[in-house]
């Protein structure tokens, strides 16, 4: 083993990038992490609570047994909960690491789970104060030499819990910016059945009751009255580890419907999900971008910075505490209040009715996302890599 070149065995729940935003995470990184010198191989192990416990305790011991053939220099772990179809199993995930080999956890989500009721509250921050148990990752903090966060927001979680501060690594955008053939403009609005000048407006992501379309469907009918002819394109699948195929559908079906009742229906596209190059397109085409989370967007959000990094003029719904490179009139356009049609009518308005609004977040917006891409994202995971391979030895 050398530390500049480590071997680590990347642990995630999916590989299906198509359906979960960690997957579509380790996608991008996996590459990056090979050019900056590493070598990392995929490991993936699925808990999914449909497959019966039998299945997934089969799966533990396959993923112990493909751990101690591969010998890793390190174990990297990729955690949140959907990733592990919210199985509580995942905790267990230390335990099929071969003694003697390092593990490192990175937490795409911390601080929004409920500890089991099976334990009162005062006994969960015991066991946590003395680094027995983490009420949401189980073993996972515990014994993790190293631990990294995409925000500060969870890494100030984990210090106030733990007394350690992990290494925030931000995300990077999760679409590359494509070098498409000819206007896309033209192209995309042609391709949707729109005329050429027709006001065009993208979400992209993962469709979910969490992302707040609802509202955004809901502003839609004074906004076209302000703006005639402009479309909502909404670019993502509805199918994700958070969001089974049933209650997909459900809600799938339940957006339409509302587009229907609110006399919309001609005016929004669902075009599921899209590959990168589409994606790419799309936002370079569109006149705005809009991310109306109910719990208000972040650059936790690759998608946000997708957008961002594209050049798209981005609407989002505030989050509590701001996101400080998401600045309103700067960066990007607030809208202040989540769960609200008329803040995000007016948000989406001023961003088309003012181009010099539009050029200027555009081009902030790519200055901040200049800061944050993939080999910087590597090299730092290859420093973390190095420094606890040092205090290994």
């Amino acid at each position: 083993m050398a530390a500049d070149q480590p071997r680590v065995a990347m642990v995630c729940g999916t590989t299906a990038a198509d359906r979960d935003g960690v997957a579509d995470y380790v996608h991008h990184l996996l590459p990056a992490l090979t050019n900056a010198g590493v070598a990392a191989d995929l490991a993936p192990v699925s808990l999914h609570p449909g497959q019966g416990p039998g299945r997934r305790w089969d799966q533990l011991r396959t993923l112990r047994r493909r751990l101690a053939r591969w010998a890793p220099d390190v174990v990297h772990l990729q955690f949140a909960p959907s990733a592990y179809g919210f199985s509580r199993l995942s905790g267990l995930l230390p335990l099929v690491v071969p003694r003697g080999v390092p593990l490192v956890t990175t937490l795409h989500e911390y601080g929004s789970w409920d500890p089991p009721a099976v334990l009162p509250r005062a006994l969960w921050r015991l066991a946590e104060a003395r680094g027995w148990w983490c009420r949401e990752t189980g073993r996972l903090v515990p014994r993790s030499r190293a631990l990294l966060t995409t925000n500060a927001g969870h890494a100030s979680v984990v210090a106030r819990r733990w007394g350690q501060a992990p290494h925030v690594v931000p995300l990077a955008a999760n679409v590359a910016v494509g070098r498409p053939e000819g206007d896309p403009r033209v192209r995309v609005r042609a391709g949707l059945g729109l005329r050429a000048d027709a006001p065009l407006i993208v979400f992209f992501g993962f469709v979910h009751p969490v992302k707040g379309l609802r509202y955004l469907i809901d502003a839609l009918p004074p906004l076209r009255a302000a703006h005639p002819g402009l479309h909502l394109c909404v670019a993502g699948g509805f199918v994700s580890c958070a969001l089974p195929e049933p209650e997909a559908r459900a809600f799938h079906d339940d957006l339409v419907e509302l587009t229907q009742r609110r006399g919309v229906g001609d005016a929004v596209t669902f075009t599921g999900y899209q590959p990168e190059e589409r994606v790419s397109d799309l936002l370079r085409a569109a006149d705005a971008a809009i991310f109306p989370f109910t719990g208000g967007a972040t650059t936790k959000s690759g998608a946000v910075l997708a957008a961002m990094s594209h050049g798209t003029p981005t609407v989002v719904t505030g989050a509590d505490p701001p996101d400080p490179d998401l600045v309103d009139g700067e960066t990007t356009v607030v809208a202040p209040s989540t769960r609200s049609a008329e803040a995000l009518r007016e948000a989406v308005h001023r961003v088309l009715a003012d181009p010099d609004l539009r050029r200027r977040v555009a081009d902030r917006a790519r200055q901040v996302v200049g800061r944050r891409d993939w080999p910087v994202i590597a090299a730092e995971h290859h420093s973390v890599y190095r420094a606890v391979l040092r205090e290994w030895s």
